[in-house]
């Protein structure tokens, strides 16, 4: 497609006052912590009581009604269940056709061990992927120690790995090979240790060494992350700031360090992120990696949104950057159902026919 410069910064300044709505998002509207609605205190996985109320009784048009069956996440006083189900259309226009994809079939548990201790697990049947970790919220102010196999805490966890702060086009367009975005992508583990640290109500500090799944044994080059979040609130409005580093051995030994910002006000929020990532692509080659998503609730369980990020691959070479500008609505008609109309702009130097329409269908409990 053509590279329409004028557009894209009409639009993105149009959306940039706006405020957004998925997994941080939420947490920067309702001015909440990731652990308000997860078991896992960095987001993501199997949710809690309140955020599966909130799933139930709060972002569908229509909720169950009284008189239904009573839904619940737990088996017993100890032990809750979950899932995520997702699978999409695409058509791509660079391929001239059509086509139904499997994306993710997850089940999640979560045992109490004790009103302080957790153990969380995830498989998903599509990808054959798994995470298992246990969470121990005991240091002071609610801080834990996490072990196990789990995601490294980095940037913002925007729920589209397609994003290129994420794992970018993943397995669908990889450039000779080539990965077009960080290696945060839906399949990215650690075996290892973190420490998260609530140093106010406001100060979240997390860090992190494992051994990725490049590596087999934690030997001379384990991975570390680092990120720190503040999220301060001014009367109604949400903010989120904070920055991330790591270093990791995935493929190659290379370090990443950015920083991110949000704000949520009523029925708007905005998310961005910058990150630099030395040696992702080659030895010696910088890589600069861009994110903002903004949406716009338009009435309950329907959202507007809309994400522009870019990945420029060596910032000592012109032109060789490669941007989405993602244009759509979540569309929840009812409890723990979601779908999603999107139109993927594809711009990049030269020129090339290949937008995307996906219409995303998202099962949760």
């Amino acid at each position: 497609m053509k590279y329409f410069d004028g557009l894209l910064i009409f639009l993105f300044l149009i959306f940039f006052q706006c405020e957004s709505y998925s997994l941080p998002r939420f947490a920067t509207k309702q001015k909440d912590k990731c652990i308000d609605c997860h078991y896992n205190p960095t987001g993501g996985i199997i949710r809690n009581e309140s955020g599966f109320y909130y799933g139930q009784n709060i972002l569908s048009m229509i909720s169950p009604r009284s008189d239904e069956i009573t839904l619940s996440p737990k088996l017993n006083d100890n032990i809750s269940i979950g899932m995520d189900l997702r699978g999409q259309f695409l058509y791509s226009q660079e391929k001239s056709r059509t086509d139904f994809q499997r994306m993710e079939g997850s089940i999640y548990t979560n045992i109490n061990l004790s009103k302080k201790i957790n153990i969380i697990t995830n498989y998903d049947f599509v990808n054959q992927h798994w995470e298992a970790f246990g969470v121990a919220r005991i240091l002071p102010n609610n801080s834990y120690i996490k072990g196990g196999s789990f995601q490294p805490y980095y940037g913002i966890r925007i729920d589209d790995h397609t994003a290129y702060t994420r794992g970018g086009d993943f397995a669908l367009l990889f450039i000779n090979g080539a990965r077009q975005g960080l290696i945060y992508d839906p399949l990215y583990t650690e075996a290892g240790v973190e420490l998260g640290v609530y140093v106010s109500n406001l100060i979240f500090f997390t860090s992190s060494v494992g051994t990725n799944l490049y590596n087999r044994t934690l030997t001379k080059d384990p991975s570390y992350t680092a990120r720190l979040e503040i999220t301060p609130s001014i009367g109604k409005v949400g903010l989120l700031l904070g920055g991330s580093y790591a270093k990791a051995d995935a493929p190659r030994n290379t370090n990443f360090y950015g920083g991110f910002a949000g704000i949520g006000y009523d029925r708007f929020s905005l998310l961005g992120e910058f990150d630099r990532a030395n040696d992702l692509r080659a030895p010696g080659l910088k890589s600069n990696v861009y994110m903002a998503q903004a949406s716009y609730v338009i009435f309950v369980g329907l959202e507007a949104l809309v994400r522009y990020d870019r990945f420029d691959p060596n910032i000592n070479v012109s032109d060789d950057d490669i941007s989405h500008l993602i244009v759509g609505f979540e569309f929840i008609p009812y409890s723990f159902i979601e779908i999603r109309p999107q139109y993927r702009f594809i711009l990049e130097h030269p020129s090339v026919d290949n937008d995307a329409v996906v219409i995303q269908m998202h099962f949760w409990y």
